[in-house]
């Protein structure tokens, strides 16, 4: 090991969860450093969720990372269901008084690090974390918790006095904790979503859910020029069999509606996901925590992928920033227990939409009549659809 660097926090990932936790212990006075495996451009541009909740945009506009947001996103103050030919506005700022913002991950990325980057802060790209050490040091120990990277050929070791594991669901991090800690909670969907991103003009003005005998179908978009579409499909289909003729029929017959049509256009990406819920529990070993996709990964259909992330960093920098200002480490002992009580709220939100929404292979005619009686009853009550919007726009942050 050649050379070594020292931190306050040492933070693994640079996607939403990384760069925002950086970006907000910036602004509380606390330095850190980002180590990222892959290059600035892949993490720029990898096609992820679009839908920001009200909470994710107010933070982001507070903490001055809301400029380019503000101009180029799109605000939508409501939902479609659609099923059985007709369509179901959830007027959000009706129920709720706020909306949510359609801007790429992508965007939020790469207005992050411009943030960091303009700020002086470090963010090492094509870092590649080989390995975590003495996690459980106290913080009286003269050993402190360090991560050792490869970068540019040379084994690297960055000491510090907390580490924020940011680094996906695939990472090093959640693995570093020795087996046994952790309790790990699944399930995994019997359908993938084939999504696909098309230079077309969306075909509505807001995100329309539409529920199908032939399965589930999501309109959205990505700009006023970029629409982002999705067709429910199996987790193991081949992306050979979905010619483009044959997305455009399929997403025209699960989203009809009388006296409306889809128009189609050049489709530039696409690719099948498959679907799951996890949580570990606890999200925090020694001085490591676990944030976004490390700790938990929501469906994505109720859009809270990226959210939980954010509201996940904010517990842990308010966390830090006392322990800093004043010594005080419960809110740190307790970020687990803070963080657990929202993503199991959101967990059963995310689960509800999609067992609402999605075929299951297991279904029989009596689990399609009561999927066609959830939805008329959100859509015919007003506190069964203020429910849906509340949870969608973003429950309470405290």
């Amino acid at each position: 090991m050649n050379q070594g660097m020292r931190t306050q926090v040492g933070i693994v990932g640079a996607g939403p969860a990384g760069l925002v936790l950086s970006h907000l212990l910036h602004l509380e006075g606390i330095d850190s450093v980002v180590l990222e495996a892959h290059t600035r451009e892949y993490v720029q541009e990898r096609v992820r969720a679009g839908v920001l909740e009200q909470n994710t945009v107010d933070l982001f506009t507070r903490t001055g990372l809301g400029a380019r947001m503000q101009r180029e996103g799109l605000v939508h103050h409501g939902i479609e269901l659609r099923f059985q030919g007709r369509g179901h506005r959830i007027d959000f700022r009706e129920l709720t008084g706020r909306a949510i913002t359609i801007y790429a991950q992508g965007d939020v990325v790469k207005d992050l690090i411009h943030a960091r980057l303009a700020a002086g802060g470090t963010v090492l790209f094509e870092a590649e974390v080989v390995s975590l050490h003495d996690l459980e040091s106290s913080h009286s120990s003269s050993r402190k918790p360090s991560i050792r990277f490869r970068k540019d050929g040379t084994l690297m070791e960055l000491t510090c006095d907390f580490i924020a594991g940011c680094d996906g669901f695939h990472g090093v991090c959640r693995p570093s904790i020795p087996r046994g800690v952790l309790t790990a909670y699944e399930r995994t969907y019997p359908f993938g979503w084939l999504g696909i991103l098309a230079e077309v003009p969306p075909a509505f003005e807001e995100l329309v859910y539409c529920y199908h005998d032939r399965g589930f179908a999501l309109l959205s978009m990505r700009s006023l020029r970029l629409s982002r579409l999705y067709l429910q499909c199996s987790p193991g289909d081949l992306i050979e069999n979905w010619p483009d003729a044959r997305i455009w029929q399929e997403l025209q017959t699960r989203s009809a509606c009388q006296g409306w049509s889809l128009t189609g256009g050049p489709i530039i990406q696409k690719g099948i996901a498959g679907m799951r819920s996890f949580v570990v529990e606890p999200m925090q070993y020694g001085r490591l925590f676990l944030a976004g996709d490390a700790a938990h990964i929501v469906p994505p259909t109720g859009a809270k992928g990226l959210n939980l992330a954010v509201a996940d960093v904010r517990v842990l920098a308010s966390a830090m920033a006392d322990f800093y200002r004043s010594g005080d480490r419960a809110p740190c002992d307790h970020y687990s227990e803070t963080c657990l009580r929202r993503v199991w709220k959101i967990q059963r939100f995310s689960w509800w939409m999609t067992s609402m929404l999605h075929r299951f292979d297991s279904d029989n005619a009596f689990d399609r009549r009561r999927q066609l009686g959830d939805l008329d009853y959100v859509t015919s009550s007003r506190a069964a659809s203020q429910s849906l919007a509340e949870n969608y726009v973003g429950l309470p942050t405290d």
